[in-house]
């Protein structure tokens, strides 16, 4: 499947980047946008890929999506073509540029063609936690949940690990939202699109208990109310979910709860 979306609104957006309606920053507190060039995202349905989708249709900004519908191979046949060294979903092209890595790209596409959008001022306290999030999502929270899983279906865990595990990775979270509405502060920012993945794997597939943590399912339903968070599902995963993981049957007693910590 090739679809293309926004084509004709491509000049449209690219004069309103720098003072869109919904930017974060205010007008002509960030550079101006660059000239933006095709934009191609190579998809897999239920994957990161997903998160440049959703990004997109936050932006309103054109892109093309490739992907076949229900057949994971075939999505990933093109994938293979153009990036035969790092075969992985997102693969994006920017013009001639191949790159990888959900948020390299989104920190591309935002400061080259969307600057102040979906990021909270430079000089402002959310910034850092804006940033923080951006990274924890892949760096500490994705990597530990994933890894949970796979040592749990060899061998289903008696108790929690006395170290960081996947529950304290995702308690962390949870504390964090206790404070604040979104991962990027006062407002939704693209740390909100890279949490949703890992946290609802965390949760879909069993890893942790999704009733121990009621302030994620709070913002995870605010989250999938967005406009854009639902044009994305629409055009990402128009069938449902494709070659879904089986969740845990059961996870791990939880640790000793920990109170919400001051951010």
């Amino acid at each position: 499947m090739k679809i293309l979306f926004g084509a004709a609104l491509a000049a449209a957006m690219l004069a309103g980047c720098a003072t869109g309606s919904s930017g974060m920053q205010p007008a002509g507190s960030a550079p101006a946008a660059m000239a933006m060039p095709e934009i191609t995202i190579y998809h897999l349905e239920g994957r990161r890929s997903e998160r440049i989708v959703w990004l997109m249709e936050e932006l309103g900004l054109p892109y093309t999506l490739k992907f076949r519908q229900g057949d994971l191979a075939g999505s990933m046949a093109p994938i293979r073509a153009i990036n035969p060294d790092m075969p992985v979903a997102p693969t994006v092209t920017i013009g001639d540029q191949v790159l990888v890595e959900s948020g390299a790209i989104i920190e591309t596409i935002i400061n080259r063609y969307a600057p102040g959008k979906l990021t909270p001022p430079l000089g402002s306290p959310d910034y850092p936690e804006h940033l923080k999030w951006m990274h924890y999502a892949e760096g500490s929270l994705a990597s530990r949940v994933i890894a949970d899983y796979r040592v749990w279906q060899i061998k289903p865990p008696t108790s929690r690990s006395p170290l960081v595990d996947s529950e304290q990775v995702v308690q962390y979270a949870e504390n964090y939202l206790s404070k604040h509405p979104w991962f990027g502060g006062s407002e939704f920012s693209a740390a909100d699109i890279m949490m949703a993945f890992p946290l609802n794997f965390a949760t879909a597939l069993n890893i942790v208990d999704k009733n121990q943590f009621p302030r994620i399912a709070e913002w995870r339903t605010r989250i999938e109310a967005r406009p854009a968070f639902k044009a994305a599902r629409a055009k990402a995963l128009p069938n449902g979910m494709v070659g879904n993981l089986p969740a845990l049957p059961a996870h791990a007693p939880p640790g000793p709860r920990q109170p919400p910590q001051a951010q």
